[in-house]
């Protein structure tokens, strides 16, 4: 396993150990900033830095799209109680800029460790709904903070030592929804990722499914289960899929519908099944384990991790407990029917769906005008960058704008993308405007904003890709932040000019020709 540069804090040393099972715990601030929730949480971490098996806090960045305490300044007061902190940095919030801000802010109080994650999408604040930002996607900021680490800034700064966790959902069961994951994950990883969390689940075999890919791949890429103790409340939630990317199986929410029902509300269940889970987790090769839950106490916390330490040579006869259900979905790999596992043989994927004419006449224009080797690409590269230094350049704006507004809902971002998602536009089919994979939010392969109303984008930019036999697959490349000054002018000259993301490369900025928008 490798280590980020620079190794600082018990979290790190631990999960660079070959020899230590890393663990760590989520809290999730609340509302306001001296609530008695904030003390709860305080006193909470308090109590696990003087028990000393949890390596590190997590803190969450306003969960669920709701506006909470920031992570920062909660975290500045654990570190200084000698406890580790993983800070989680969202998408949803803060442009570029702001991002950067805060990640020299936070390198210089010492919040080293992070969990990268897209966000949740914004949900209603102060009168009203707030904007999604959402200017980078996950990969575009693990890409920056490689660039931190490795001082290769255009400022030239001194390198700074972030540890850089990314988020993967193995708890897909569709074959488009999951294998995009792992093609995100690959690209996470490309960036410069250091470890990963999984999606909570109930699912030994998909747990073990990421453990898998992560070998097969080549990948030195530390993982860590996550392990959460939902209540009853939550598990409704869960179960009836509106917290987004968790799911819990219909027999085991059954089940703590059941255990909801004796007299400590199910408390003693659900301890009782996490340390089982926390057991599986190890036994199945598991780096580690994020713990969470809400209304957790030290006690409880003390409780599972005893309990799992005395079941952990029993583990595979627990795995029982960790079943999908009937017909659960596409797995990645094949089941081995003796142990209720995976072995490591891939299943057959489905055929290809036919696709459209548009996708068909798309691609042969794309090949014939936009790939250099085409027969039109000379002449049109011409005939653009001539007309857009004469009084015709807005009317060749509007033919590209509005031909492609009928064909692909343009957004007119003036960098264009479609040809990387199947003539699928991102700007429009995304609600996050995500430009190198999936978050990990869809149900089912419906949007996680819109769910029974629009298909995820990277789900349908899959089944296009599939059809179209294209050498390599969307976890190869990567595409560059979407750059906002090329707004409202004619992708066609931008790429011509060589402007659009096909020429940047992050780190730098592009030498730019002249193409008037107006």
């Amino acid at each position: 396993m490798s280590a980020p540069a620079i190794t600082q804090g018990p979290f790190q040393k631990s999960l660079y150990d070959p020899q230590e099972f890393t663990l760590s715990f989520e809290l999730v601030p609340g509302r306001g900033g001296r609530s008695k929730l904030h003390t709860k949480a305080l006193e909470l971490a308090r109590s696990m830095a003087a028990d000393g098996r949890i390596c590190a806090v997590s803190l969450t960045d306003n969960a669920g799209g709701h506006a909470t305490l920031a992570p920062d300044v909660i975290g500045k007061e654990i570190l200084e109680m000698g406890m580790d902190v993983i800070s989680h940095f969202s998408c949803k919030d803060k442009n570029r800029n702001m991002m950067e801000s805060l990640l020299y802010g936070w390198d210089r109080i010492g919040l080293h460790n992070l969990l990268v994650i897209a966000g949740d999408y914004p949900q209603k604040g102060y009168c009203g709904h707030p904007k999604p930002v959402f200017d980078l996607d996950t990969v575009h900021l693990i890409d920056l903070l490689t660039h931190l680490n490795n001082g290769k800034t255009s400022h030239d700064l001194p390198p700074t030592s972030f540890c850089i966790g990314v988020a993967i959902s193995p708890f897909k069961y569709s074959e488009a929804e999951l294998k995009m994951q792992y093609y995100k994950l690959q690209r996470k990883i490309g960036a410069g990722a250091h470890y990963g969390i999984t999606q909570l689940g109930f699912d030994a075999r998909k747990y073990q499914e990421a453990l898998f890919y992560v070998e097969e791949h080549g990948l030195d890429f530390p993982l860590l289960g996550n392990l959460f103790i939902p209540n009853i409340h939550v598990a409704r939630l869960m179960h009836n899929r509106a917290i987004p990317g968790c799911m819990i199986p219909d027999h085991i929410f059954q089940e703590m519908e059941r255990e909801s029902r004796s007299g400590d509300k199910g408390k003693k269940a659900r301890l009782e099944r996490a340390a089982s889970q926390l057991a599986v987790l190890r036994g199945l090769g598991y780096k580690g384990a994020h713990i969470g839950g809400p209304g957790l106490e030290m006690a409880d916390i003390d409780f599972v991790l005893s309990q799992a330490a005395a079941r952990e040579h029993q583990w595979s006869d627990l795995l029982g407990d960790f079943q999908p259900g009937p017909a659960p979905g596409f797995y990645y790999y094949q089941q081995e029917l003796s142990t209720g596992l995976n072995r490591k043989e891939k299943t057959p994927l489905a055929a290809p769906k036919r696709q459209s004419l548009l996708f068909h006449f798309s691609n042969f224009m794309h090949q014939l005008a936009f790939v250099p080797e085409g027969r039109l690409y000379r002449p049109a590269q011409k005939w653009c960058l001539a007309l857009n230094k004469t009084i015709l350049r807005r009317p060749l704006f509007w033919l590209e704008h509005f031909s492609k507004f009928i064909l692909f809902a343009c957004q007119n971002c003036g960098d264009c993308t479609l040809a990387e998602y199947g003539y699928r536009c991102p700007q429009s089919g995304c609600a996050k405007y995500l430009l190198n994979g999936p978050c990990g939010g869809s149900v089912d392969g419906w949007c996680e904003v819109y769910p029974g109303q629009k298909r995820c984008h990277y789900v349908l930019a899959y089944e296009r890709l599939k059809s179209a036999k294209k050498n390599g697959h969307p976890g190869q490349g990567y595409i560059p932040p979407r750059d906002w000054s090329l707004t409202d002018g004619s992708s066609w000259v931008h790429f011509y000019a060589g402007l659009d993301h096909s020429q940047r490369r992050c780190g730098a900025e592009p030498e730019r020709a002249k193409t008037k928008k107006e």
